[in-house]
């Protein structure tokens, strides 16, 4: 359960960070009211907070949450972009989310 809770953790951190960085290119790149850039901002601070909830180092919550965020990138990609990932995008998520399983559920030095 601790682990599905971590994963969903990730996710809604992902979402976060996600939002924050397409608010302003929607500013930018789009011409949208520069208004965005409050919500985007509010967006990455949560972020940052979210990613202070996990229970474990820093650099290994980062390292692992990277293989979560590809993932959420490509759902944005397609629900949000309305862009069709391609075969090989899907294979690198998968490989992504594997290098982050192994790295949460490796073996810890004892302290």
């Amino acid at each position: 359960m601790e682990l599905a809770k971590t994963f969903l953790l990730f996710v809604v951190t992902a979402v976060a960070e996600i939002v924050g960085c397409y608010l302003p290119y929607l500013w930018l790149k789009q011409d949208k009211s520069a208004w965005l850039l409050v919500p985007a901002a509010g967006s990455l601070a949560l972020f940052a907070w979210l990613l202070t909830l996990h229970p474990t180092a820093a650099g290994r919550v980062y390292a692992a949450y990277g293989g979560v965020y590809i993932g959420v990138a490509m759902v944005w990609l397609m629900l949000v972009d309305k862009v069709k990932p391609t075969p090989t995008d899907w294979i690198g998520v998968a490989v992504s989310l594997v290098g982050m399983a192994i790295i949460i559920l490796g073996r810890r030095p004892e302290a």
